[in-house]
Order: structure tokens, then sequence, then C-alpha cells
């Protein structure tokens, strides 16, 4: 019997290591996303390209996604989660070596296949990293460890524009009027020079990304076996049978939109005000100041005080309402309004994926698979406000995208999440 104290001292030790480790991973992937707001303002002038093209850098980035949750959840059952996620590291190294390159040769196809690349990468980190954290300890409790997750990746997030604003976009508005007034040959020039600065960043990110794919490899990171961490009544079925699984895929891809509308869209938001690009680039970092304070409030709250299903229905319907706020008001207060958006979409994320991956035992990994693919949402949701607003009011386009979108993250969490679980339970008493 004295060794049962032991063991379990163990074992929070090593549950305590996993979590700062994922949290580093966390806040790794939250900065590489969040460049993609000040990213769009950069290509936009870089390249001289309209919004609709600038936009192209979200949707490149997010649409990875899709296309490689599946292969990942595939590569995950041969290498393990630990080794899944070093690989991950490996492909965003890879990834972030070619935006460097061809941005600076100024070929956007080739910057965008460098954008895609480190999605594909995050996608296979993603795969591994969220039904991991959410499966280390209680997945009644999984919102809050995510929580956590969500303020390495959100401080991240915060100081991605801040850095990404001092070292390639510091004097963007002045360079914009010297551009705008320059001769076919000096324009050229300058844009160049303007499109290099992005070079030795994106290499420096390469290395360390690589560096800490070693380190992953050599950390006292546990291995967990998600088919008996994450076992229900319903472990016989498949994925087909399990709409929650479905419901909550599709939620997670209304969620990643709206979270990139008001992170990475609130610079072309502003814009529509006609607000000077040299502060618009930063307007991503007060999204994610909300974010931050979401995820502090729901470490608090989550789940002693209220449950993260009923967080999630009250986080949507807050959305709805700042979402309208945006609409019937102006410039900077507006702005604001999409900024505090930040605070209901914080525990979104926390709550949606570990209520869709519950039960799902020895298919946990197909299923995170299937939720990651959500992600895409965050390419998809924002190109379609970057063509509303060719044709309509901005603010317009804006809230019909967000409106319905937050209605249905209120379905989900009052009781999309239990569709499909209520029965078998009840049937096993």
């Amino acid at each position: 019997m004295s060794s049962q104290p032991s063991h379990q001292a163990g074992t929070a030790a090593s549950s305590v290591v996993a979590t700062i480790i994922i949290g580093v991973l966390f806040f790794i992937f939250g900065f590489v996303t969040w460049l993609n707001g000040p990213l769009i303002t950069f290509v936009k002038l870089a390249f001289n390209l309209d919004d609709v093209n600038a936009f192209l850098v979200p949707q490149a980035f997010y649409l990875s996604y899709f296309f490689l949750a599946l292969p990942s959840a595939w590569i995950l059952r041969r290498t393990g989660m630990k080794k899944g996620m070093a690989l991950g590291l490996f492909v965003m190294a890879i990834g972030a070596a070619l935006f460097g390159q061809f941005t600076t040769m100024r070929i956007y196809p080739g910057a965008l296949t460098g954008l895609f690349v480190i999605g594909a990468g995050l996608s296979l980190l993603q795969t591994a990293s969220n039904p991991y954290i959410s499966i280390l300890g209680p997945i009644d409790s999984a919102a809050r460890r995510i929580a956590f997750m969500g303020i390495c990746n959100k401080a991240a997030g915060i100081l991605a524009p801040i850095v990404i604003g001092a070292l390639v976009l510091h004097g963007i508005g002045d360079l914009s009027q010297r551009v705008a007034v320059a001769n076919p040959a000096d324009r050229e020039t300058i844009l160049q020079a303007f499109a290099g600065k992005v070079h030795t960043p994106y290499m420096i990110m390469a290395v360390l990304l690589a560096l800490l794919g070693v380190g992953i490899t050599r950390s006292p990171l546990p291995n967990i076996d998600a088919a008996q961490s994450n076992r229900s009544d319903s472990d016989t079925r498949g994925l087909g049978s399990m709409p929650h699984l479905w419901l909550g895929a599709a939620c997670l891809f209304i969620y990643v939109g709206v979270e990139v509308m008001a992170g990475d869209a609130i610079g072309a938001y502003g814009a529509g005000f006609n607000l000077p690009p040299g502060q618009t680039v930063f307007f991503t970092s007060f999204t994610l100041c909300a974010m931050l304070l979401g995820y502090l409030l729901g470490l608090l709250l989550i789940p002693h005080v209220i449950s993260q299903q009923r967080y999630l229905a009250i986080s949507a319907l807050g959305g709805v309402l700042l979402s309208l706020g945006a609409y019937f008001t102006s410039g900077y207060v507006s702005v604001g309004f999409v900024a505090a958006l930040g605070l209901a979409n914080a525990m979104m994320w926390p709550a949606i994926f570990p209520l869709a991956i519950r039960g799902l035992g020895p298919l946990t990994e197909r299923g995170s698979a299937i939720l990651i693919m959500g992600i895409c949402g965050g390419g998809i949701i924002p190109s379609l406000f970057a063509h509303l607003k060719v044709h309509i009011n901005f603010q317009l386009a804006f809230t019909a995208l967000m409106v319905p979108c937050y209605l249905y993250i209120l379905y989900y969490g009052m009781l999309g999440h239990k569709v499909g679980l209520t029965a078998p339970r009840q049937a096993s008493r």
C-alpha cells in the first residue's frame, strides 16, 4: 500500500510535465497561426493584391487542415503521438523556409505553398496534441486544460503581430504612400526590399521549429493510449453512428471561421473605416488580449461553477450580441466590438473539442482528425467575407456571416453535443 501514493505522485508529476510540454507546442503554433492577420496586410502591399487575393493567405493555410487531417491520423497510428508531434514541427520548419524564400523572390503561389506546408505540419501537430491534452485527465475538466493551452496559444498570438510589426511592417503607411507615387521601376525596387524583410525572420523560425522537433523526440512526454483513456459504452459503434462528433466538426468549422474573422480579418474590417494601416496591423493583438481574458475566466469557472457546455452556450450568445454591436456602431467603437469577440470566442474550442470526442475510445484519433478538418473554416468564412464586401457594405457582410455562425454554436452547446449520446447511456443503466 505504501507504493500507491508514490505511484500517484509520479503520475501527477508526469501529467504536469506533459502539460508544460504541450503548452510550449501550443505557444509555437499560436505564434505561427496568428501571423496570418498581419500577413494579409503584408502580402497585399508586397505583391500588389486586392483583398480577395490577399485573403488567400488564411485560405491556403487553413485548407491544409481539411486535406491533411485524416492522413495525419493515419501517420499517428504508426508513429504514436510523441513522434507525430515532432514530425509536425519538422514539416512546419520546411514550410517556414519555403515561405521566406518564395516571398523574398516575390512568387506569390510559392509563398502560398509555404503557408500550406506550415498548415500541414500544424495539422499533424494538432491532430495529436488536442486529443492528447483532452484525455490527459478527466474528460469533464478537459476544457480547463485546453484553456491553459489557449492561454499559451493566445499569448503567442498577441506577440506575433507586435513582432512582425516591428521587424517587417514598421512604417507601412508611409511605404504605401511612396509606392503610390513612385514610377514603375522605383515601385518594384521598393516592393522587392519590403518583401525581403520576411526572409531572415522566417529562416530563424524554421531553425527554431526544427530544433524544437528534436527536443520533443528526446522529451519525457508520456505515451497515452486513447483507446483506453476515452472509452464509453458506445465503443462498439462506428463513427457514422456518432452524430455528436459530426455536429461537433461542423461546429469547429464555424467556430474557427468566426475566430479568424475576429482575429485575422479585423485589420481589413478596420480598413473599411479608412483607419491608418499603421494601426490596423495591430488590431489582431487586441482580439487576442480579449481571448486571453476569456481563457482566464474559463479556468476559474469550469467545471466547478459552470459546465463547459453551458459556458459554450453563453459564449455563443455573447458572440451574437457583440456582432450586432459592431454593426450598429462605426469607427474605433465598431472595431472594439469585433475585438471583444475574442472574449466570446476564447472558451469555444476548449469546450467543443472534448464534447465532440467524448466516448470515441479506439476511434479517438480518427475522430480527432475529422474535427481538425473543421479548422478549414478559418480559410472559407473569411474568404466569403472578402468576396461579399465587394458587393455589399462590409459591416453588413461581417454581421450576415457572424450571427448565423454563433447561433449554430449556441445550438451545439445546448443540444447538439448530446445527440446520439443520451439514448445509449440510458440503455446501459
